[in-house]
Parts: structure tokens; C-alpha cells; sequence
């Protein structure tokens, strides 16, 4: 079974984009995982892709886009959706088909930093805080697990990490 994975935040840019790609490299078939953003950008951020090439995750592909991309019916129906900052979690959300299990792990933005090297420093942060959920959810039985254990199990692993 492969579950559909949306990862969501305002700009689409930075945390969301590296949530996508993890999911997808950890995942190894058995997530499918997106991203988009409620005012997307419309450019991924390069240190997003820098950092994710640092450390091996392949990156091809990415591109910021609107989550009402996928509120159209021809859109994959999404298992789990997993909001990354504040502002996305705050939003009136499109309903999205099947009622996905949704959970807000809040990961701080690391795209404004200045100095250029304290960006890197936040980017590396921001991928390693997600890297540490995103395993942690993938450890788990997701295969026989209900939508409420699914719920509070990623709200556990956000609040331990």
C-alpha cells in the first residue's frame, strides 16, 4: 500500500519542500508525498535545494505551487496532511477528499535568516527537526493503524521532538 503524503505551508518554498522530499527518499515507495502552499512563492528556495542535496536527497522535480492544485477532483486523495508553520495551520483549509488525517508540526522558517551562513545553519536545522518526525512517523504501523492512533501519534512525535 502506498499512502499519499500533502505536506502544506504559506509560501511552499523552504519547509514544506523539504518535508516533500524526505518523505518521498525515507519513504521508499510506501509514501507518495507533495507539497504546496497556500500563497505559494512560485520559486523554491535554492538552500532548500542545497541542503537537500547535501545530504544525498534527491530534489528533482520540486516546484512551489498552490495547494488548489490539489482540491480539483482529478488531484490524489490524500491519506495524511502535515501543515509545517504557523500561518498554514491557522488558514482555512480546502476540504480535502477523504478527510485526511491532519496534524501540525510546526518547524521554524529558516528562509529569512541573515546572515547567509546563519541560513544554512536554520536550514540544516529545519531539515533535521523534520528528518527526526518523518522517521519516526514512517516507523510506524500505519498499515493497521485507525486515523485516531495515526492523529495522536503525530502529534506525540511533534511534541517529542
Amino acid at each position: 500500500m502506498t499512502f499519499n503524503v500533502l505536506v502544506l505551508c504559506t509560501g511552499n518554498s523552504a519547509r514544506s519542500i523539504l518535508g516533500e522530499m524526505l518523505f518521498n527518499h525515507l519513504g521508499q515507495g510506501r509514501i507518495k508525498a507533495y507539497s504546496a502552499g497556500s500563497k505559494p512563492g512560485g520559486v523554491v528556495n535554492p538552500v532548500a535545494l542545497e541542503t537537500l542535496t547535501k545530504h544525498g536527497v534527491p530534489c528533482e522535480g520540486s516546484r512551489s505551487k498552490s495547494w488548489d492544485e490539489f482540491a480539483v477532483p482529478s488531484a490524489p486523495t490524500f491519506d495524511f496532511i502535515f501543515t509545517v508553520c504557523s500561518n498554514a495551520a491557522n488558514e482555512v483549509c480546502p476540504v480535502w477528499p477523504g478527510h485526511p488525517t491532519t496534524a501540525h508540526w510546526t518547524i521554524p522558517d529558516p528562509a529569512h535568516v541573515e546572515p547567509m551562513a546563519a541560513r544554512r545553519e536554520a536550514f540544516e536545522t529545519a531539515y533535521q527537526s523534520l528528518r527526526k518526525r518523518i522517521e519516526a512517523f514512517l516507523a510506524l504501523p500505519l498499515e493497521s493503524m485507525s486515523r485516531e492512533e495515526v492523529l495522536a501519534a503525530a502529534r506525540r512525535i511533534h511534541e517529542e521532538a
